[in-house]
């Protein structure tokens, strides 16, 4: 007999997805949501472009090893509270993530292997190696839905202070509270790499060099080699460019 706590993980799951309807006990009417689902999709780390399924047979194999230890989100209403997501949305997010990620989480190899698929020219495994890491706040080698979606919350619908935080965090590699010019110069050469030869107009040998000095010039305030929080979120708020890519996914959704 299974415990009141796994019928209630059950239930919670099944309305995040809106695959059960607890007034009646049965699948609700389908919602007409399919514009917004396919955009929705577009911004999930596991969808697959031009592609009906993206599980691999491996990967269904995989799936059914992990079934009886399947990973089962939050409480919607939770999921709510910490993000800028109605629940509405929750759920067509989560429809979407669950169709494409079976068992609940997505690891690093799954997720370079998708990402590379949008850089075909480049190589951008060094690049998703370091996003995936933004990503996996819980430094447990898995992407989870909330994981996902607090992260997506604050890419799309978080303050101008939120996305800055995000951003700073997704550059300082080793989470120590600063930038080094090491970390930032691996960042813009996975950054070219991941674009690659064929871009135009063509990059000079140089430019991810060339970037990470003006970075310096204009973030390290006291030139003392490390770019802090406070010095980026100053520079930032101060900078018109920079501020107007802030609001860039603020239409998105």
């Amino acid at each position: 007999m299974k415990s009141r706590s796994q019928d209630q993980s059950l239930s919670d799951s099944r309305e995040l997805d809106r695959s059960y309807d607890p007034l009646t006990g049965n699948p609700p009417s389908k919602p007409n949501e399919k514009t917004i689902k396919q955009r929705f999709l577009k911004l999930l780390p596991c969808y697959r472009s031009g592609s009906s399924s993206s599980i691999t047979q491996s990967n269904i194999s995989d799936d059914d090893e992990l079934s009886t230890v399947r990973y089962r989100p939050e409480r919607i209403d939770r999921l709510v509270q910490q993000t800028n997501f109605t629940k509405k949305e929750l759920q067509v997010l989560y429809r979407g993530f669950k169709n494409e990620c079976p068992s609940g989480v997505v690891n690093e190899e799954t997720f370079k292997s998708i990402y590379s698929q949008f850089f075909p020219h480049g190589d951008s495994s060094m690049y998703a190696h370091f996003l995936f890491e933004a990503f996996d706040t819980h430094n447990n080698g898995s992407v989870s839905f909330e994981d996902f979606i607090v992260s997506l919350s604050i890419i799309l619908r978080g303050s101008i202070t939120d996305k800055l935080n995000w951003a700073f965090n997704l550059y300082d590699l080793n989470k120590d509270g600063c930038i080094t010019r090491e970390e930032m110069t691996d960042i813009m050469g996975s950054i070219y790499d991941m674009m690659g030869k064929y871009t135009y107009p063509c990059m000079k040998e140089n430019a991810s060099k060339e970037h990470v000095d003006n970075f310096f010039q204009k973030m390290d305030k006291n030139k003392d080699g490390v770019v802090t929080i406070e010095e980026f979120l100053d520079t930032c708020q101060k900078d018109e460019s920079i501020m107007q890519s802030m609001h860039m996914f603020d239409n998105v959704i």
